[in-house]
């Protein structure tokens, strides 16, 4: 049903939609649906036809798109024509994007998928011809509840080998106001005449798993793989059980990280909602690990692409900044009665706020397309599928991975301990925006050693999150008085009150002072927190 899931895309303006199906492996080409009148409450079953569809699915000539569960096509015929591109979402829903019809890859729907193609092309790779059998569910209100389409499909590549595939499947796609109840129940209908669910993934990567290992001419005989067919490109996970050494372990963590780079490049594009944030912690988290765990790895190879992570983490915190420091000043200026906001507050701000947000904007949109980000992300997989990996990295992960998480806990520890020396200030606040850096750090350092730590570091990493929350509202604070003063500076030289301004920084200033008399408690309960090594539990602090 892949390639009809469509009654959630808007394609006027290029509006996506979500939803997850379920799909079902039918026995035989003729298998009818049961009937479905009253299951959990459908009260009308109403048969729509048989739709016949063209879909050409474009991907890279080594298929990186499908080995990231990405698909991209061009479907003629019924309603479901036009471009759409699928990405992965949330518990297991496809974040749809739908386009016209149009006679090449639209350049828009080519942005999101850059990092995952990269420099490749995008060229046909198979084509699916389906005959889809629509009944929809509608309940005692006339809504509709879902759609079950019987689909009939015909696969062929089309990289020259001519390997096809034909099978049937149901697909059942719930509707916009569906009770899961409702949709559970006739899941469980379904399941009664076809038992077999059917596979998971997009459509088109399973049809590409199916035309790979069966001769052409659809005959369903096994056969020999397609001619240049490979494991699929990219940083996956590490295949067999979990990793045992050191440099398994934190090879598993840099996988991870990178993938979820490329993964949110699509949404920071589309400026989704906390989608650069998502981004730069996971550039952060991979940098991090090159230097934390850089005792295991050859410096020489991974130093330069953990150089250019922080390159990339400064770039997408120019519009992640803006962003996190308009919607602070907005709730403070929200949280004050109306006789205290005197002069045009609220117009000030969004004026303020709109020329650098757009500034930043289109800042972040260059860099992602850029040739050094993608340089970069090349760098990534090369040192991922080849990693440069010193002899410690053979080491038990338990026995090397600890003393490096203690050692980014006393580098926190110094640069904790020299800030509260200093009187309040502009010198304490850099110094308290360091320890902040060093939180993060600490904290990446165990998250990448759980594995092998078990309870011990998830406890540790909540901790050093809780030092690195106040402090990172420490720095918020001291950007937001930044902004406060050149708001009221640019007030008083168009004659604006500055009366609020002025309140608004004194507001953060105050809460400046208490989370500085705040931050020695908290320190000292997270440093006592016991971490597990190989001779037992040691208390960083």
């Amino acid at each position: 049903m892949g390639d009809t899931e469509r009654r959630t895309v808007r394609k006027a303006g290029g509006k996506s939609g979500r939803k997850t199906v379920r799909t079902y492996e039918n026995p035989g080409h003729d298998a009818a649906l049961p009937d479905l009148t009253g299951v959990g409450g459908v009260a009308a079953v109403l048969p729509q036809g048989v739709a016949e569809l063209d879909t050409v699915h474009y991907d890279t000539a080594d298929l990186r798109l499908a080995a990231a569960s990405v698909t991209l096509r061009r479907t003629a015929g019924g309603d479901a024509a036009g471009w759409l591109l699928e990405l992965p979402g949330a518990d297991g829903a496809r974040d749809a994007i739908g386009l016209p019809l149009s006679g090449t890859v639209p350049p828009a729907l080519a942005a999101l998928v850059r990092s995952r193609a990269r420099g490749a092309a995008l060229v046909p790779v198979l084509r699916l011809r389906t005959s889809r059998d629509v009944t929809r569910l509608f309940d005692a209100r006339d809504a509709l509840v879902a759609e079950v389409g019987v689909d009939t499909v015909r696969a062929r590549r089309l990289d020259g080998s001519g390997a096809t595939a034909e099978w049937t499947e149901t697909g059942l796609a719930p509707g916009e106001d569906a009770a899961p109840a409702l949709l559970d129940a006739v899941d469980a209908a379904l399941r009664r005449s076809w038992p077999r669910r059917g596979a998971p993934g997009p459509q088109a990567v399973r049809a590409l798993e199916r035309t790979a290992t069966e001769r052409p001419g659809g005959d369903g005989a096994p056969g020999e793989p397609v001619a240049g067919e490979s494991a699929a490109p990219g940083p996956g996970p590490a295949p067999g059980p979990g990793p045992v050494t050191a440099g398994e372990q934190v090879l598993a963590y840099l996988r991870e990280q990178a993938d979820a780079v490329a993964a949110h490049d699509p949404a920071v594009r589309r400026d989704l909602p906390d989608s650069v944030h998502r981004m730069r912690v996971a550039t952060r988290r991979l940098r991090s690990a090159l230097r934390t765990y850089r005792a295991l790895l050859d410096r020489p190879v991974t130093d330069p692409v953990a150089g250019e992570l922080k390159w990339l983490a400064a770039c997408l915190g120019v519009d992640r900044d803006h962003e996190v420091l308009a919607l602070r000043l907005r709730a403070r200026i929200d949280a004050l009665p109306a006789d205290l906001l005197l002069g045009p507050v609220r117009a000030r701000l969004r004026s303020w706020e709109g020329v650098r947000r757009a500034g930043a904007r289109a800042h972040t949109l260059a860099v992602l397309d850029s040739a050094r980000y993608l340089a970069l992300l090349d760098a990534l997989d090369a040192v991922l599928a080849d990693p440069p990996l010193r002899p410690a990295a053979a080491a038990p992960a338990l026995q090397a991975l600890p003393g490096r998480v203690l050692k980014a806990h006393a580098r926190l520890a110094g640069r904790v301990d020299r800030a509260l020396a200093l009187p309040p200030g502009r010198e304490r606040d850099r110094a308290l925006h360091e320890a902040r850096k060093a939180a993060k750090r600490a904290r990446y350092a165990a998250e990448a050693a759980r594995p092998a730590l078990g309870g011990t570091a998830e406890r540790y990493a909540a901790r050093m999150k809780d030092v690195q929350a106040l402090l990172g509202d420490h720095q918020d604070s001291v950007l937001a008085r930044d902004a406060l003063r050149e708001l009221a500076r640019e007030a008083h030289a168009a004659g604006e009150p500055t009366f609020t301004w002025g309140l608004l920084y004194g507001g953060e200033a105050a809460l400046a002072e208490r989370l500085e008399r705040e931050l020695p408690k908290l320190w000292s309960k997270a440093s006592a927190h016991r971490i597990r090594t190989a001779r037992g539990r040691w208390t960083p602090g």
